[in-house]
C-alpha cells in the first residue's frame, strides 16, 4: 500500500460507520478551492508561469485617431529601438486577419483604416516588456481623418448600425396606449462600464513541434481562442492548445476580447519560433478593449389608476462600437429582459446596435439584461411618482402572475413563467427589511432636514438563465479516478474567481461519496475537453457541473456493478458515502475498492456530457423558449444625499436572492455581495468619457472610479431565499453569476427618491446613470426649478 492510500485511509475515522443518508458534499459552505493560494500569493496566473529560455515580450502600436484612412506607417525608429527583435503588421499575418466572434469585421491589426483611438496597427516584439512598450510609441503614422460618430444617438440619427435593428411586438400597442387613462413619454441614458478585472489581458504563446502552439491565455473562452489562433496562422484547430488555470477576473471582458491578444502573441511566436508574451498595461488594456454597452432609450407608456402598465413602447440604442463583437446577443437579451419581473400585455420594442468610432463593446456581467431591465424600473418609478403612490405598490400590481395562474404569466417573447417566486420573495424582504416603517422614517427625516435628504427603494429581479444561442448550452468533462482513490476532474469551464472549480469538485465528490479534499480540478485545456462554450451567461456551474456529474456517475455505476459481482450482492444494496462504499451495510474503503477494480481491469475514467433541454429561439420573430429557468431576487437600499454637493452614501442594503438549492451558500453569498457592489458602481460612480476627438479619457484608475471599501454600506444584509429549482438543474440549484448585478437598481432609485424629496416627491428627477455627484446635483437643481415653477 502506497503512502497516498495510507493517508487517504487515515482521514475521517470519526463517523466511519455513519449512515450514508447522513452524508453530503453538495450544499456545504466550502471555501474557494484556491483561497489559501490566493492569500499566500501562490495562485498561478498567466503572468506567473515560469518563462522559457528565449521568451520575448510584445506590445501593441495603437491608433491615435478615431476614424481615419492610414496612408502610411513609418516603423524605422521602432525597429531601431533598443531590444526590438521584430515588428509585424496586418501584412505579416499568415492566415486570416480577423478575431471577430460572430461577424468577421474585427481585424487583429488595422489595415488601411482605423476606427477608434486605441485600435492596434502593429505589434512590437522585444527582449523586455518595457522595451517593447517604449518602441511601440515611436511609429510615425500618416492619417487622413474622417468624420467620427461617438454616441448612440448620433449613430441612430445617422442610421449607422453594426447589425439590422431588432423588433419585438405583442398585442396592439397603439390601441392599448390610446385607451390607457394615463400616459407618459420620456428618455433615459444609462452609461457603460469598464470590466476592470484585476488581471489584465495577457497571452503567452509557446511554439511546439510540427507548427504547434501552446497558448496560455487569460480567457473565458479557450475554444474560441483556439479557433481564432488557428485561422490567424492558417492551421487546423488540432495544432493549437489553449490552457487557462485561472483568471484574475473576467466579467465578460475575456469572453471574446481576449482573442486579439491571443492571436497577436501567437502570430509573433509562430513567425519567430520563440515564446512570446503579450501583457497589456492597464492604460492600454482600457484603451483597446470594449466595455459594457451604454444605452439610450425613448419610451411611451400607458397605465391605469393603480399604475398597472397597459401599453409599453421602447426604443433602445446601444453604443456597439466599431464592430459587431457580441452586440447582437447583448441587444437580444436586453429585449428579453425589458419586462424584468412584470407582465406586459401590449408591447413594441425596438433595439438598435449603433456603430460608433469607439472601442467595440462586448460582454459584461448581465450581458444586456441589466440594460433592458433598468428601463422598465425607471418607468415604474416614474409612474408611481405621477400617481403619488409607493413605487413598491406599483411594482406589485405589475408582477407576473403566480406560476399556477393563467394569462399573466407569459413573457413578451412567448415563454411561460412556471417558476415565479417573486411575490413570496419580495414579501419576505419587505418584512425582514422593515421597509414600511423605514419608508415613513425617511419621509419624516426629509421633512425636517433641508440639506441632507434620505432615499429608500426596493427593486425586484427576474433573470433568464441560458445562452441566447441554443447550441452554446452544452458542456463536457473528464473525470479520472486514480488507483489511490484520488480524483482529477477537467471540465470546459474557466475559473475567474467565481468558484466554478469548487462547485464542480463538490458535485463530483458528492457523486462518488468522497470528501472535497479527495477531488482536484485541473486547468481548462482544449486538448482535454474540446469544443467548449464560453464560461458566461451564468451557465458555468450549471453546464459543467452536469457534465462532470455525468462522468462521475458512469464511474460510480461501473464500481457498483463490480462490487455487486465481487461481493455477490444486489446493486441496490451498494451506496457511496463518507469516503467508503457501503456493501449491504458493510463499509469498504473507497481506495481499496478502486484498487480491486483496477486489478480487474475496470475503466476508472470517463467522459461526461450535458446539453440543456427544452431551449429554442426564433431570431426573426424574437419568440421562443430561450431560458431554462429564471433566477429571482430583490433588494432594499437606503441612501443619504447632500443636496449642496451631490455627494451621497449608501447607509444600508438588504438583499434576498434565489439561488435555488445552493451548491455552496458561502460562495453564492459572496457572489451576490460582489455583484451588488459592482452593479452599484456601474449606476453611480463609474463614468466613461470620450473627448470630442474620440479618445477615451477615463482609461486608468486615476480617472475611472470603481467602488472601494469605503463605498460599502455599514449594514449589508445578504440572504439566500429558500427555494428549490423547478427545472432539473444541477442539484436543483440556480445560477448566481449575473442576476445579482441587478439588485443595486435599488441604490439608483433610492438616490432618485432622495432627490425627489427636494420637490416634495411631486417631480420626477431627470437623473440618468451613472448618478455621479455632478449628475445628482444637476437633478437636484432641475427638481428645485420645476417645484418652484409649479
Amino acid at each position: 500500500m502506497n503512502t497516498q492510500t495510507e493517508a487517504f485511509l487515515k482521514q475521517d475515522k470519526a463517523g466511519a460507520e455513519a449512515a450514508p443518508a447522513s452524508w453530503a458534499e453538495v450544499g456545504k459552505q466550502r471555501p474557494h478551492e484556491s483561497a489559501v493560494l490566493h492569500v499566500l500569493g501562490e495562485a498561478t496566473y498567466t503572468d506567473d508561469i515560469p518563462e522559457l529560455q528565449g521568451t520575448l515580450h510584445a506590445a501593441l502600436g495603437l491608433s491615435q485617431k478615431a476614424h481615419a484612412k492610414v496612408h502610411g506607417i513609418d516603423l524605422a525608429e521602432v525597429r531601431k529601438s533598443r531590444g526590438v527583435v521584430a515588428v509585424y503588421t496586418a501584412r505579416d499575418i499568415p492566415g486570416t486577419n480577423d478575431c471577430g466572434p460572430i461577424i468577421h469585421d474585427d481585424p487583429i491589426f488595422a489595415d488601411g483604416l482605423v476606427q477608434y483611438v486605441g485600435q492596434p496597427l502593429f505589434i512590437v516584439v522585444a527582449d523586455t516588456h518595457d522595451n517593447a512598450r517604449r518602441a511601440a510609441r515611436l511609429a510615425k503614422v500618416e492619417y487622413e481623418e474622417l468624420p467620427a460618430i461617438l454616441t448612440p444617438r448620433e449613430a441612430r440619427d445617422a442610421q449607422s448600425f453594426v447589425l439590422p435593428p431588432m423588433h419585438l411586438a405583442r398585442g396592439d400597442f397603439k390601441r392599448a396606449f390610446e385607451q390607457a387613462p394615463h400616459r407618459v413619454k420620456g428618455e433615459l441614458h444609462v452609461g457603460g462600464q469598464e470590466q476592470f478585472y484585476l488581471e489584465g489581458q495577457i497571452s503567452y504563446a509557446i511554439p511546439k513541434e510540427d507548427r504547434g502552439i501552446h497558448l496560455y491565455c487569460s480567457t473565458q473562452h479557450p475554444s474560441e481562442m483556439q479557433h481564432v489562433v488557428a485561422h490567424a496562422l492558417g492551421l487546423h484547430s488540432h495544432n493549437i492548445v489553449v490552457e487557462c488555470r485561472r483568471m484574475g477576473g473576467g466579467f465578460g471582458g475575456k469572453e471574446s476580447q481576449s482573442a486579439l491578444w491571443a492571436a497577436a502573441a501567437s502570430i509573433s511566436a509562430a513567425l519567430l519560433k520563440r515564446p512570446v508574451k503579450l501583457r497589456a498595461d492597464r492604460d492600454d488594456d482600457m484603451m483597446v478593449t470594449g466595455k459594457r454597452h451604454c444605452f439610450y432609450y425613448e419610451y411611451e407608456i400607458g397605465y391605469d389608476d393603480e399604475g398597472r402598465i397597459m401599453a409599453a413602447k421602447v426604443e433602445m440604442v446601444s453604443r456597439a462600437g466599431y464592430s459587431a463583437d457580441l452586440s447582437g446577443p447583448v441587444a437580444t437579451r436586453a429585449v428579453c429582459h425589458f419586462d424584468n419581473a412584470y407582465y406586459l400585455s401590449d408591447v413594441d420594442i425596438v433595439a438598435m446596435c449603433g456603430k460608433t468610432h469607439t472601442q467595440s463593446n462586448t460582454a459584461f456581467r448581465g450581458f444586456g439584461g441589466p440594460q433592458g431591465a433598468i428601463a422598465i424600473e425607471y418607468i415604474i418609478d416614474e409612474i408611481a411618482r405621477n400617481l403619488g403612490k409607493d413605487a413598491l405598490d406599483v411594482r406589485k400590481v405589475n408582477f407576473y402572475g403566480r406560476s399556477d395562474e393563467e394569462g399573466r404569466n407569459v413573457t413578451q417573447y412567448g415563454q411561460k413563467v412556471v417558476d415565479n417566486v417573486i411575490h413570496e420573495l419580495v414579501a419576505e424582504l419587505e418584512e425582514t427589511s422593515e421597509y414600511r416603517r423605514r419608508r415613513a422614517e425617511v419621509q419624516a427625516y426629509n421633512a425636517a432636514s433641508p440639506v441632507l435628504k434620505k432615499g429608500l427603494a426596493i427593486t425586484p429581479v427576474k433573470f433568464g438563465i441560458a445562452f441566447n444561442l441554443t447550441h452554446l448550452n452544452q458542456a463536457g468533462a473528464l473525470v479520472h479516478v486514480y488507483v489511490d482513490g484520488s480524483v482529477l476532474v477537467n471540465h470546459g469551464g474557466t475559473e475567474m474567481g467565481q468558484g466554478i472549480n469548487t462547485k464542480v469538485a463538490q458535485v463530483v465528490a458528492h457523486e462518488l461519496g468522497l470528501d472535497l479534499s479527495h477531488v482536484r480540478v485541473s486547468a481548462t485545456d482544449t486538448s482535454k475537453v474540446a469544443n467548449t462554450s464560453a464560461t458566461a451567461a451564468s451557465t458555468g456551474a450549471d453546464l459543467n457541473g452536469k457534465a462532470a456529474q455525468d462522468a462521475a456517475r458512469q464511474i460510480r455505476e461501473r464500481l457498483t456493478a463490480f462490487a455487486a459481482q465481487t461481493f455477490k450482492v444486489d446493486p441496490s444494496k451498494i451506496e457511496f458515502a463518507n469516503n467508503r462504499v457501503y456493501i449491504d451495510g458493510i463499509p469498504e474503503q473507497f481506495p481499496l475498492l478502486v484498487r480491486k477494480a483496477y486489478n480487474a481491469r475496470i475503466q476508472l475514467w470517463s467522459d461526461g456530457f450535458y446539453a440543456t433541454p427544452g431551449l429554442h429561439w426564433d431570431a426573426a420573430s424574437m419568440t421562443g423558449n430561450p431560458f431554462f429557468y429564471f433566477a429571482y431576487g430583490a433588494a432594499v437600499s437606503e441612501v443619504v444625499v447632500d443636496t449642496l454637493t451631490g455627494e451621497w452614501k449608501l447607509l444600508r442594503a438588504d438583499a434576498l436572492y434565489d439561488a435555488g438549492n445552493s451548491l455552496n451558500p458561502a460562495i453564492d453569498i459572496g457572489q451576490v455581495e460582489g455583484a451588488f457592489i459592482q452593479g452599484m458602481g456601474w449606476l453611480t460612480t463609474e463614468e466613461l468619457w470620450w473627448n470630442k476627438a474620440g479618445k477615451l479619457m477615463t482609461h486608468a484608475p486615476s480617472t475611472y472610479k470603481i467602488p472601494g471599501i469605503s463605498d460599502c454600506p455599514d449594514e449589508f444584509h445578504v440572504k439566500l431565499f429558500k427555494n428549490r429549482n423547478v427545472s432539473d438543474s444541477i442539484h436543483r440549484s440556480k445560477a448566481v453569476g449575473e442576476p445579482p448585478l441587478l439588485l443595486p437598481f435599488s441604490v439608483f432609485f433610492a438616490i432618485r427618491d432622495a432627490v425627489a424629496s427636494v420637490g416634495n416627491y411631486k417631480v420626477n428627477p431627470p437623473l440618468h446613470a451613472p448618478a455621479t455627484s455632478e449628475a445628482i446635483l444637476n437633478a437636484v437643481d432641475a427638481v428645485r426649478g420645476s417645484a418652484g415653477a409649479a
